[in-house]
């Protein structure tokens, strides 16, 4: 079964000597590779095949030039080291946050400086394209035809995000992965940087009613996926108040002094401690609670963990073997 929780992902690590190999290595995009720069080292390069995902890191050893164009109903998102030189068609990088989205059926031109680290994901779409919608109904009323940037302050996030999944999927690691809930996780934080919300203004006494409405419905919808086992996004909280991930963000503020995300954060850790609480040690591990409640920063996880129940995961895991 492809996404079984004991297969982990295939994970490919190469260092590359000759340009057309780094096309070679992206086959579900129609690409060519020229290496334009100096060096027997093109690339080193990663891709880490989740299914209907894919996961690509390349540091350029070398220059190159990449041409192509996408296929049906696949999109990527991607950013890059801060290179002046660097061009995505006929967009730079303006900003350190700078991010990219390559719609379906698009062409591109490339100029990868070498130096430059680029990393994307690989979405279905559709599925991309309907939950963005979701989130920012102005964004991404219609899905982009041509390749689009902007500057994303939630960019950090999904980098860290990406980063700590790469570590975690390292065969050497040896660790199972569910394949379809790193997918699901990745594209949520994805979707954090497509649909960037604005900073939070205040609200009037009307809005502040508006906002308990808002706040007592995505209460409800929570606490009814909870009891189901099941831990809601950002995107399911907006489908079942019918708001923008704006106006969520307004009415989570003004209702309980915190970011939505941030309240399902704490859910999250809340769930994961029950899990702990009821585990033996022999049975599970903390990093495995971690990644089944979402959490892909085991360090993070462990500090956050602390600082809101004070005692370390483990503690709590080992309690349950004493008792």
């Amino acid at each position: 079964m492809a996404d079984s929780v004991t297969m982990a992902p295939i994970v490919r690590s190469s260092v590359l000597t000759c340009a057309a190999d780094q096309a070679a290595m992206q086959p579900w995009i129609d690409m060519e590779c020229f290496q334009l720069g100096r060096g027997k080292t093109v690339c080193r390069m990663e891709t880490i095949d989740l299914g209907s995902q894919q996961v690509v890191h390349e540091d350029q050893a070398a220059s190159v030039q990449k041409i192509g164009k996408t296929p049906a109903n696949l999109c990527t998102l991607s950013y890059c080291t801060p290179d002046q030189a660097f061009r995505f068609s006929d967009q730079g990088i303006n900003h350190p946050d700078t991010v990219f989205f390559l719609p379906e059926h698009t062409c591109f031109d490339l100029y990868v400086p070498a130096g430059t680290r680029t990393t994307y994901i690989s979405f279905d779409q559709a599925a991309f394209i309907r939950e963005a919608r979701i989130l920012n109904p102005r964004r991404w009323e219609e899905a982009p035809e041509a390749i689009r940037s902007w500057t994303a302050p939630s960019k950090g996030g999904l980098a860290a995000d990406i980063m700590a999944f790469t570590e975690q999927a390292a065969p050497e690691r040896g660790m199972p992965c569910d394949n379809a809930m790193i997918r699901d996780l990745l594209l949520q934080s994805a979707l954090q940087v497509a649909a960037q919300s604005e900073g939070f203004e205040g609200l009037s006494r009307a809005a502040r009613a508006r906002a308990f409405a808002v706040c007592s419905l995505a209460r409800a919808y929570i606490e009814s996926c909870v009891e189901s086992d099941r831990l809601p996004t950002i995107v399911d909280i907006c489908a079942a108040t019918g708001v923008s991930q704006r106006r969520l963000q307004y009415a989570f503020h003004e209702y309980i002094g915190m970011s939505p995300n941030t309240y399902l954060r704490l859910l999250r850790l809340n769930r994961a401690r029950a899990a702990l609480a009821a585990a033996s040690p022999r049975q599970t591990t903390v990093t495995r609670v971690a990644m089944q409640h979402g959490f892909l920063h085991f360090g993070r996880f462990s500090g956050d963990y602390r600082r809101i129940f004070g005692e370390t995961p483990s503690v709590t895991l080992a309690a349950c073997h004493r008792n």
